[in-house]
């Protein structure tokens, strides 16, 4: 389709990305809220806490370092128990990387900031549309995140002055594995995700004893091979039954 077939404008493009992200925000508010309130409770200062929502802008990278950080982990750890945390986003940089291609260093740079796994799904799903043209759809990338961005920085905020308010020693840590047990739960669905899931929290406690909270560094790395692992085995044993059918 060409350029001269596209009706759409940035305009447009920008509030259908904001419109489609409006109903993911009711699944992130909650998270925000017990973000900003567990980073105060862990000791951090609140605007070290809120400015993690803006300089990291990735909460479960935030959330995994807020224990790393009660128990006085060095920064290297920090920085490379995030990483793998965040080794996803190079795969929702790859899908992306085509549509970006012919975007001024400028606009990729801004909209590589805003990829978030809540903004990627929206708008990977309007780049496929295959009835509209992709001239414009890169606003529609910064309507969805640029969304995505203000409601974190609001509601982590929120969050934060809630928990200057709160007494200290209420325990409240324990709410931060509900909150990665209902984020990850709804979403494994296929055996190399259960399998990373289970191998990732078995190790976690195995290992538990561990200085630093590495356990949680070497569970995500076993997750990670497991997951691949049981990746690779399901599509060969696809791969297996499908030559069988055409035998």
């Amino acid at each position: 389709m060409t350029q001269q077939n596209d009706t759409t404008t940035p305009k447009s493009e920008f509030w259908a990305g904001v419109k489609a992200e409006l109903p993911i925000l009711f699944g992130v508010i909650p998270f925000g809220l017990i973000f900003g309130v567990l980073a105060t409770t862990a000791g951090l200062p609140p605007l070290v806490a809120w400015s993690t929502s803006s300089l990291v802008f990735a909460g479960s990278a935030q959330f995994l370092a807020l224990p790393l950080f009660s128990a006085g982990a060095p920064a290297v750890i920090l920085i490379m128990t995030t990483f793998i945390i965040n080794l996803r986003h190079l795969l929702y940089s790859a899908s992306l990387a085509p549509f970006a291609q012919p975007l001024s260093r400028g606009w990729k740079t801004l909209l590589a900031y805003l990829l978030t796994d809540e903004a990627f799904v929206p708008t990977i799903l309007h780049y496929h549309q295959s009835d509209q043209p992709s001239t414009h759809k890169h606003w529609f990338w910064l309507g969805a995140g640029l969304t995505l961005w203000l409601n974190w920085q609001i509601v982590t905020g929120i969050g934060i002055l809630v928990g200057q308010q709160l007494p200290s020693g209420l325990g409240l840590e324990f709410t931060l594995s509900l909150t990665f047990i209902g984020m990850i739960v709804p979403t494994l669905k296929k055996w190399p995700e259960i399998g990373a899931a289970v191998s990732a929290g078995v190790t976690a406690v195995a290992v538990s004893g561990l200085p630093y909270r590495l356990n949680l560094m070497v569970a995500a790395v076993v997750g990670i091979f497991t997951g691949l692992l049981l990746e690779s085995l399901t599509r060969r044993e696809s791969i297996g039954q499908t030559q069988e059918v055409q035998l």
